[in-house]
């Protein structure tokens, strides 16, 4: 039987493409300050949800708008390298949700300002999850995932001891909670580990980098899907002492999606956050 089942396995046509829609949420490293002279083409199967029209548009850099809080990127982003990426492996269709503002936290003792937070307090989830569902009308989609790029904020937090890392890890996981109440029970949330910031402690950057670790690996649907961001110092790919350049977002995104792709395919076996 089971012979029988692997021959006719043979001739079955594969997946046909589809189309993903996918939020991707944090702050500024989210958000891109790249150089989108240097941004992948993306290809004509990958769009940005506008909110401000509700329309779909042509993924390309600077993705994002000013709207609800949220930020464009400042020219250059991972996103047009992720929807490449994923189109080459499966020739899907990829619609990103862009809501990410730079210098917003996680937790609300880490909240600077006009920056905002992702926590109860603040503006930028309720904006997150009606954009999403919007979205999610006007393609008539369901939401394949949430891919979350935030963590310096609360890093520097840490280390100004304003918060500690339990106050950090308890946020973590309310965020993803509040995102499966609304969008999903079994939502998979995706996590970038946190990178550096040049000329400053290390510490509280390690502390978020293991509390990310552990909030993804105590959640079958929460994973980390990048974890190189921490190599970007070192190999120069920065535009300052805090943001990716085009290098490490082009980087980022391409792996990010192969690496989704990868768990959604073979979950027992996945490596989490090495780029291939």
């Amino acid at each position: 039987m089971a012979s029988f089942l692997l021959l006719l396995s043979l001739f079955l046509p594969s997946l046909p493409p589809q189309r993903q829609l996918i939020l991707v949420a944090g702050q500024s490293n989210c958000t891109g300050h790249g150089d989108k002279t240097q941004s992948v083409a993306a290809g004509p199967a990958a769009f940005e949800y506008r909110g401000s029209t509700g329309t779909l548009v042509p993924l390309k850099d600077p993705v994002g708008e000013q709207v609800d809080h949220f930020e464009a990127a400042a020219s250059g982003s991972a996103w047009p390298a992720f929807a490449q990426a994923w189109h080459a492996q499966t020739g899907d269709t990829v619609i990103i949700v862009p809501t990410s503002r730079g210098g917003s936290s996680c937790h609300e003792k880490a909240r600077l300002g006009a920056m905002d937070t992702w926590d109860n307090s603040g503006t930028l989830f309720a904006a997150a999850v009606a954009k999403t569902k919007a979205a999610m009308r006007a393609t008539g989609l369901p939401l394949k995932c949430i891919i979350w790029v935030q963590g310096e904020r609360d890093a520097n937090a840490i280390n100004d001891g304003h918060l500690t890392t339990a106050e950090y890890k308890a946020a973590l996981q309310q965020v993803v909670h509040r995102f499966r109440e609304a969008l999903g029970a079994q939502l998979p949330f995706y996590i970038v580990k946190t990178g550096y910031y040049a000329n400053h402690s290390q510490a509280g950057f390690h502390e978020v980098q293991r509390i990310q670790s552990e909030v993804a690996n105590a959640d079958p649907y929460t994973k980390i899907v990048f974890e190189d961001a921490g190599t970007f110092l070192d190999k120069k790919w920065m535009t300052d002492e805090i943001h990716y350049n085009q290098t490490g977002l082009n980087t980022l995104g391409a792996a990010v999606a192969r690496n989704i792709l990868q768990l959604t395919a073979t979950p027992q076996n996945a490596t989490h956050g090495k780029a291939k």
